[in-house]
């Protein structure tokens, strides 16, 4: 083992970990007062439910050797999964660090059933779903399943974790549907200063994300993190001409939604292309996204926080622009299009589709199959109240009346 990479590894896991409470600040601050603190419990219980089954299960069925399809249940109870060292670091760091990014693409899709889900419901399907989604896609990827032995790139979890999340998205908004007052009234962001902060924190986060999935302190984990640092920066220049041009304001709430864009663009890529490549991934990353949450907004689907167009378009964007930009020279191990293979990006697009076709099919089941047992969807007496009282006896702010609220309630 190696103790510079360990020391890496353990600030990036630290750093992917804050990631997820970013998260709840992000999601927390665009939804109204009245659904802020379910919000943000949506992102914070993923670090228990999701983590403790990553543990029990889920890292072995996503990294054992099984078959192409899932790992076995050898490393199931973390049996086996100790100091001994997984490439340069202990096997159980690693196994953590792959846990932060399980419990965040859990947290992902809440964003797309805010201010309705059952919170009960919720957590019994992304407890299920890291399980039977996340972990099969991973071992795909990671595990050395199918789409690894086919050389898709996936770096740091274009495919695995935002194609991923946002096709499940998509589905659990579907299935749900609208919220009641949608789109009829205006559903605005009750703290914007929340959403900047979450924004930030993410970007922070992500340098664990994209630069620790080099698994060791070296020139790629470098590559990684610059651009990690470059890509959203153009995304947030091309985001604000696109709002200026739209609206003739740039926007903050626009702002942080592009910093999360671009974030989401080069994940898949951030190891595999040169700092400037990152810089035009990012700036193009910018027009799929912005245009899916203009197309959205004319529909009735209520993708409340616009997962789908940042993490389902943006990965799906990001995953086949790497197998344009991406560069053997640096890293070793495929170009891409521009640089004579034009083949690897036929073989991202292969990636993407089966993580949107088996994230969708699977996702739709274990809702119908959950909802069968547990009602989905809060009364309506409960969404008009907020499920902030109705769902955990609490708020977020203290209101004139709010006390008899509670009190009926509890």
């Amino acid at each position: 083992m190696n103790q510079a990479d360990t020391a890496w590894m353990l600030i990036a896991t630290a750093l992917v970990l804050l990631m997820t409470p970013a998260l709840a600040f992000f999601y927390g601050g665009l939804v109204r007062s009245k659904n802020a603190l379910n919000t943000m419990m949506m992102s914070y219980i993923s670090l228990g439910f999701v983590g403790v089954l990553w543990a029990l299960l889920g890292y072995s069925l996503a990294f054992t050797e099984g078959n192409n399809w899932i790992g076995s249940l050898a490393n199931a109870w973390l049996n086996g999964v100790g100091l001994e060292p997984k490439g340069t670091i202990p096997h159980v760091l690693f196994m953590a660090f792959q846990a932060t990014f399980c419990i965040i693409t859990a947290a992902l899709i809440s964003g797309a059933i805010v201010e309705r889900m059952r919170f009960s419901a919720y957590v019994t399907f992304i407890s299920l779903w890291s399980l039977a989604v996340y972990a099969p896609i991973a071992h795909w990827v990671w595990g050395g399943g199918w789409l690894a032995d086919m050389g898709a790139l996936d770096f740091a979890g274009g495919t695995v974790v935002h194609v991923n999340a946002g096709v499940a998205a998509l589905v659990a908004a579907f299935v749900l549907g609208k919220r009641q007052e949608y789109p009829s009234s205006s559903l605005l962001p009750h703290n914007v200063p929340f959403v900047l902060l979450g924004a930030g924190l993410l970007w922070f986060g992500w340098f664990g994300f994209n630069a620790g999935s080099a698994l060791a302190a070296n020139g790629i984990a470098g590559l990684a993190f610059v651009t990690t640092m470059l890509a959203p920066a153009a995304t947030l220049v091309v985001w604000s001409f696109l709002d200026l041009f739209r609206s003739g304001k740039p926007t903050a709430v626009g702002a942080a939604t592009a910093i999360v864009v671009g974030l989401v663009a080069i994940t898949p890529a951030a190891g595999f292309v040169s700092p400037m490549s990152a810089i035009i991934l990012g700036g193009l990353a910018a027009f799929p996204s912005y245009i899916a949450m203009q197309i959205r907004a004319k529909t009735s689907l209520d993708d409340s926080l616009d997962v789908v167009a940042a993490h389902g378009v943006g990965g799906a964007t990001g995953a086949l622009l790497t197998g344009v930009f991406a560069e053997k020279s640096l890293n070793g191990i495929a170009d891409g299009l521009l640089f004579g293979n034009p083949g690897q990006l036929a073989t991202q697009a292969i990636a993407v589709a089966a993580a949107i076709v088996y994230s969708g099919v699977v996702s739709f089941i274990l809702l119908k199959l959950i909802g069968a047992v547990i009602p989905l969807r809060a009364s309506e007496s409960d969404e008009g109240a907020g499920l902030d009282i109705t769902q955990h006896g609490e708020e977020a702010y203290l209101h004139v009346g709010s006390t008899s609220s509670r009190a009926e309630v509890m």
